[in-house]
């Protein structure tokens, strides 16, 4: 299987941070006065290797798939609402489908695995594997090669898409729950702590998540290495995010990471190649409990904390507008030299 993970370099450059930070320090402006901006545009012009960063066609990839693990009742909705939600995205009406009108975003959904056959239309690719991942409650959600397959169809949808700069979304009903089990896993965390009201449970609900999660992890206590986990949990549209945020990294592109779902196929990325990181910017700290456990474990500070938890891309999209702005201010702001705007008194 490792034959499909491409192999992500360092891209650690110290003299080009260098130059960023010294180009933003002598903008007309206080010293650290943008604050977080300016962390930005370091981090975006270090992925584009560039002091004058541009991003070009960026790229919503929406993936989906349905989850055997639904049937356990891990979700507040059934499982239709998965292909029903892929058919809102292509009509235009979701939240993501919005926000990328808005901002100029091209919108790619995926068929990873749904139980729905769909009719061909611009703006869908199909690669889809199965109709939903196995129960993972009665075995592995994933077959190893099934697995391997949705990895790779991530690299390959990518490859396909222009531009440099990647945003991240996902829809299945009862991924909340596979990211929750690989968060416990990988990170070594109790899955209590790692799991939520997803879509909306009620107090009892959510305590018999927690209790069929808890089932799960039993069940696949020898599942510890990244590839078997992904296996054992799910689900298709997670692997094929793993792929696609493989194939993002090693062509350097940034990597706009939304919420929980999209967060955790990072997170067996990472575990598969520790440089991916290098290359994402969180949109977004969620709702969902298990979110900030999960990028304090990434190493990856939130641009928005909004209490979202809709996924579908939707928190890379409302913070798409301060990565344009990060590289702006790098392209376009005068320094103190060029506008004849004297410093502070020494």
């Amino acid at each position: 299987m490792n034959d499909t993970i491409p192999s992500i370099s360092d891209i650690t450059d110290a003299a080009l941070a260098e130059r960023l930070q010294s180009a933003i320090d002598n903008k007309t402006k206080p010293l650290g006065a943008l604050g977080k901006l300016e962390t930005l545009a370091v981090r975006i012009g270090t992925i584009l290797g560039s002091e004058a960063p541009m991003l070009e066609a960026p790229q919503i990839l929406v993936c989906a798939g349905d989850h055997g693990l639904a049937a356990r009742g891990v979700s507040a909705y059934p499982s239709d609402v998965t292909w029903q939600m892929v058919e809102n995205f292509l009509a235009g009406g979701a939240a993501v489908s919005v926000l990328a009108r808005q901002h100029g975003l091209a919108l790619t959904v995926v068929d990873c695995g749904v139980r729905r056959d769909f009719q061909p239309r611009p703006g869908l690719v199909s690669r889809r594997i199965a109709a939903g991942t196995a129960d993972a409650s009665t075995g592995p959600a994933m077959t190893a090669e099934q697995c391997a397959q949705a990895i790779a169809n991530g690299c390959e949808v990518v490859r396909a898409l222009p531009g440099n700069a990647l945003l991240l979304g996902e829809m299945g009903i009862g991924n909340s729950s596979s990211a929750a089990l690989l968060l416990s896993r990988l990170a070594g965390l109790d899955i209590g702590a790692c799991t939520g009201a997803g879509t909306g449970l009620d107090a009892a609900g959510l305590a018999r998540k927690r209790d069929v999660l808890r089932e799960v992890l039993a069940l696949h206590s020898t599942a510890t290495e990244p590839l078997d986990a992904l296996a054992a949990f799910g689900g298709f549209e997670v692997a094929t995010l793993v792929g696609a945020v493989l194939q993002a990294a090693e062509e350097r592109r940034v990597i706009v990471v939304d919420g929980f779902i999209a967060s955790a196929a990072v997170l067996v990325a990472q575990a598969l190649q520790p440089h991916v990181t290098q290359r994402c910017v969180a949109a977004h700290s969620s709702a969902e409990p298990g979110h900030a456990l999960l990028l304090k474990h990434l190493g990856l500070e939130p641009l928005l904390n909004l209490d979202l938890r809709l996924g579908e891309g939707s928190g890379g999209a409302l913070a798409w507008p301060l990565l344009e702005s990060a590289c702006r201010i790098l392209r376009e702001m005068a320094s103190f030299e060029a506008a004849g705007v004297s410093r502070k008194d020494a």
